[in-house]
């Protein structure tokens, strides 16, 4: 697969504000493990090959098992995840697959009882945030592989 556009590089005005966004994040009261784990997730659902290879890398860096890795596609039926976890990870999917299921109600209650209004909306950030980056990544064939772990640290 070639890469059409590098567009870290032709794009750097028009992407500006997601690096922004990702500084905000980086602050945010919301452990960064946690964000991390969920860039990783929505990047599988997304098929980000780009944000797969970053991620994973970051994580493992910082302590993440490949256990929990490898396990993350099946965390509904996996005992490794963490009850915070499991509902920022439904959570996640449920506002990245806002067309195939909305956020429904349950999925909403099960974060409420791990999520200040104000982390519900920071991990909401979060997810459109890694969902903007791997749209890029998938229409624009950025080529996996290369990135070194913290390369595009906020």
């Amino acid at each position: 697969m070639e890469q059409r556009i590098n567009v870290f590089e032709k794009g750097q005005n028009a992407i500006k504000s997601l690096y922004g966004l990702g500084g905000y994040l980086a602050k945010s009261t919301i452990e960064q493990s946690l964000l991390n784990l969920i860039y990783f997730r929505v990047s599988q659902i997304n098929g980000c090959a780009y944000c797969l290879d970053m991620h994973s890398k970051d994580l493992r860096v910082k302590g993440e098992t490949e256990q929990r890795l490898y396990g993350l596609n099946a965390w509904r039926d996996a005992p490794f995840y963490t009850d915070r976890e499991r509902a920022a990870l439904a959570w996640a999917e449920d506002v990245t697959d806002i067309i195939g299921s909305r956020v429904s109600d349950a999925v909403y209650e099960q974060a409420r009882a791990q999520f200040s209004e104000e982390e519900l909306i920071d991990l909401t950030m979060g997810v459109i945030a890694i969902n903007t980056y791997n749209r890029l990544n998938v229409a624009f064939r950025t080529t996996a592989g290369g990135y070194k772990p913290g390369q595009h640290a906020a």
